[in-house]
């Protein structure tokens, strides 16, 4: 192959099926029909003598080879990006709408100050909150689903550090810890959380999927312990109506307290086991990444970690991208 002869606009469709994992997303984001997907990357392989994308029953798998190229073709389409399109963005002029994937705690700890910001700065942006029922929120953006998912998904961030050839990008906005909530009158309030206590009271757990086990469960089932849960919901909202107006107690992160909306009527304690730190990341799809929109977006949740830090002392905001 010579590289004077190699047609560049195939490398733009190799960069848009591998960021879509995908040929017909691919194509819908080139603006192209199927066929001519499958047919510019048909000419790349013969012209590069390697598969590249091998169909599955997902849609397309890379090949090593494949793997290998992506980065530099992704710079170097960046650059090109970067040259012709105009430096300046006017949030004030522009119009879009974003699709957010939240758990109802999570948006109401956080939308209110992107509300304040969006109002004061970009009255032509449309938020639309996409229910998030899973801690694996990847299939949703690669779909195209939702823009952006901010949440605690345990084990994502690691995998993608590792996983250099994901489309989906990730930043860690802020890390908390986890506490014991109950009403402040419940027999426990005025006496020291011990492990005895903690496992023999009754309890609630926040879970997505209704399965009665979680991270404290695995935390206890390694020292030998085990608790009873009673009841399982799939909002922090209802958690903590029922929390204070119960005996049942739960775990929640600190941060997420008020987000109840029950503060004035539960306390929290330290758990007297440990915990793995609680992580907020943002994700998205490498397909958003340059867009000046969604940069701004970005930007804006960034900046909310002195919010978040006023509003749950004792925690610590951190700005990590991976």
């Amino acid at each position: 192959m010579s590289f004077l002869t190699l047609d560049l606009n195939l490398l733009r469709v190799f960069d848009a099926v591998m960021t879509e994992q995908n040929l017909t997303r691919a194509a819908g984001h080139l603006a192209m029909t199927q066929p001519a997907v499958s047919n510019a990357i048909k000419r790349l392989r013969e012209s590069l003598g390697d598969e590249l994308l091998i169909r599955t029953a997902y849609g397309v798998k890379p090949t090593p080879r494949a793997e290998a190229l992506w980065p530099s073709v992704r710079s170097a389409l960046a650059s090109l990006e970067a040259a012709v399109t105009p430096e300046t963005f006017d949030v004030s002029k522009a119009h879009a709408t974003f699709r957010l994937a939240m758990a109802d705690a999570t948006a109401a700890f956080w939308l209110p100050s992107l509300m304040r910001s969006i109002e004061r700065e970009a009255p032509g942006v449309n938020v639309r909150m996409v229910p998030l029922t899973t801690r694996e929120p990847r299939p949703m953006l690669l779909r195209g689903d939702v823009d952006l998912a901010v949440g605690f998904f345990p084990g994502v961030a690691a995998q993608l550090s590792s996983d250099t050839s994901s489309p989906i990008r990730h930043e860690r906005l802020y890390s908390g810890h986890y506490v014991c909530v109950m009403r402040r009158d419940h027999p426990l309030a005025k006496s020291d959380l011990t492990l005895e206590n903690y496992c023999a009271a009754n309890h609630l757990l926040v879970s997505f999927s209704g399965r009665a086990h979680g991270l404290v469960d695995e935390a206890l089932a390694q020292i030998q312990r085990e608790r009873r849960i009673l009841l399982t919901v799939n909002q922090f909202f209802t958690a903590g109506r029922v929390v204070a107006n119960s005996d049942l107690i739960t775990v929640l992160p600190k941060h997420l307290i008020a987000s109840t909306g029950m503060t004035d009527a539960l306390i929290h304690k330290e758990l007297p086991f440990t915990l793995p730190a609680v992580h907020l990341d943002m994700l998205w799809h490498e397909r958003d990444a340059r867009s000046p929109a969604h940069k701004w977006l970005r930007s804006n949740l960034e900046g909310m970690n002195s919010v978040a830090q006023r509003t749950a002392p004792g925690t610590t905001p951190r700005n990590d991208t991976y």
